[in-house]
């Protein structure tokens, strides 16, 4: 089986595909500084919890946009599954069916998503990922990355929101009854949630006249939060991300 890797600024998020096909997913929280001895005792208790043995994966994809995680999430992996990880970074981008730009800035989860959308689209993609940053991959007709746009994601926006104010809240990232808050919760979720579907419905428009149309496809952990307030999405695929890593397999191995 495979397993592939999502290390990520706020989580770390696992896949387990048998024959193509996801089976399980694992999602623990990225702390800064764990060494690969205690995230291997983690991801073995999930495994075998969800009934998989370590042994029976033997291909590991790693994606990590955390340079401290990257080496601990490669040697956890050598020591949990004796499988040497595949990076997904600059070196190996050229085997992918996606053309890459500015390979040595652009984080590879999102060169997973754009794989993902190519494959599943075949033509001009955009990809809107609901992560700790809200950012908007761009494919076009002949397979090429042209662009990304990055801004801060919605928890992010919320966190900074309340850690920067002495008086505002933390609050649950759905969606106000009206713009117009009644209280404090209200006038958070009003400023952020439907602000960010302006923001986002925005930015889908804009990008798609520069790429002379496109398909879009939301991904990301918070993708649900606004995939009901707008219609500007073609699908909608939480997993996105460890889609496209796994469709990787056959041009990585």
């Amino acid at each position: 089986m495979l397993f592939v890797i999502d290390a990520g600024n706020t989580n770390i998020v696992g896949g387990v595909f048998d024959q193509g096909r996801l089976v399980e997913t694992m999602r623990i929280r990225t702390v800064h500084g764990k060494t690969e001895d205690e995230y291997g005792v983690v991801f073995k208790a999930i495994l075998l919890d969800h009934g998989i043995e370590p042994a029976s994966i033997t291909r590991v994809i790693l994606s990590s946009v955390v340079p401290q995680l990257t080496a601990a999430m490669g040697k956890m992996a050598r020591h949990l599954f004796g499988a040497e990880p595949v990076l997904l970074g600059p070196a190996v981008y050229d085997r992918l069916p996606v053309r890459v730009v500015a390979a040595h800035e652009i984080g590879s989860d999102l060169v997973a998503d754009a794989v993902a959308a190519w494959l599943r689209f075949e033509g001009a993609c955009l990809v809107v990922d609901f992560g700790t940053a809200l950012t908007f991959t761009a494919v076009d007709a002949a397979g090429a990355i042209i662009g990304v746009s990055i801004a801060p994601g919605l928890g992010t926006a919320a966190g900074s929101l309340s850690s920067s104010t002495a008086q505002l809240p933390m609050v649950p990232l759905e969606a106000p009854a009206s713009a117009m808050g009644r209280n404090t919760v209200e006038a958070i979720q009003a400023g952020v949630v439907l602000g960010y579907t302006g923001l986002v419905e925005y930015m889908v428009t804009r990008i798609k006249k520069e790429l002379g149309g496109a398909k879009v496809i939301a991904t990301g952990g918070l993708c649900r939060v606004l995939s009901d307030l707008t219609d500007v999405f073609d699908a909608i695929d939480p997993d996105l991300t460890l889609n496209g890593l796994a469709s990787m397999e056959r041009y990585l191995f």
